[in-house]
């Protein structure tokens, strides 16, 4: 099962939901991956540490070769490392993504990704793709390379302004691309319970229909620890409350 986790606004999570969830996929026992679309690469040093650095083959790579005829180019499984924690994967990102945006846009390759995945379809159970902050290349490939869509909303007013345009752009793509593609949820980030906006701004979601998950992940500056030690809330502290909402949430995932 793919998923994307998309959100065209910035600091609203996608990278610590995208790990901590593929953490806990790869901790019960199903092999997942973690696709880093975005030149900035939190997804890859959450997962790698220091060792993201020295990595070599990167999904920037994957997607130079399509640029040019090669007799035996690498295969997609050769751009793929393992992570420190058992049953998890990355395809890391490089900030070369960042040059190489406006060569695969206009060569068209807005399906390689999708080609890519197909390659792997045998080897993973779960994957996950990390996303810029922007509706570009990248994220478009991942739209259309998934099934499924996260969108993380972070309770604030530009958020929930942010979060029509983005339902439309997802609906486009899929009536352009991608037929199976669909939300799967929103997921309430950084919820403060006490709080009053945040509190209404989720009731006027949920009265609006929109597919909110019932797990809310909560406010807390053990999230920064776990970046800071590379390791996933689950790996961290897995009594922690954030933890077990993180768990509660990857429950709610269509199986």
């Amino acid at each position: 099962m793919r998923r994307v986790v998309f959100n065209q606004k910035g600091g609203v999570g996608k990278s610590t939901i995208t790990c901590n969830l593929a953490a806990i996929s790869a901790h019960q026992g199903l092999r997942t991956l973690v696709v880093d679309l975005d030149p900035q690469g939190n997804s890859t040093h959450y997962l790698l540490g220091d060792a993201a650095d020295d990595a070599d083959d990167t999904v920037a790579g994957l997607f130079e070769q399509t640029l040019n005829f090669k007799f035996n180019p690498k295969k997609t499984a050769e751009f793929i490392r393992p992570t420190p924690f058992a049953n998890l994967s990355i395809l890391p990102s490089h900030p070369d993504l960042e040059e190489l945006q406006g060569k695969l846009e206009s060569r068209y390759k807005i399906f390689k990704l999708r080609d890519a995945l197909d390659e792997l379809a045998d080897d993973f159970d779960a994957v996950f793709i990390d996303t810029p902050p922007a509706l570009n290349f990248y994220t478009r490939s991942a739209l259309i390379a998934t099934r499924l869509c996260l969108i993380p909303f972070d309770c604030d007013d530009f958020s929930r302004r942010a979060l029509y345009s983005l339902l439309e752009n997802v609906q486009e793509i899929k009536a352009d691309h991608n037929r199976e593609l669909e939300v799967e949820g929103i997921v309430v980030n950084q919820f403060q319970p006490r709080a009053t906006l945040p509190q209404k701004l989720v009731q006027e979601l949920i009265e609006e229909g929109l597919p909110i998950f019932k797990t809310y992940l909560s406010s807390s500056i053990k999230i920064r620890e776990s970046h800071e030690q590379a390791k996933p809330m689950i790996h961290l502290d897995p009594k922690h409350k954030l933890a077990q909402e993180f768990t509660a949430l990857h429950n709610e995932l269509r199986r």
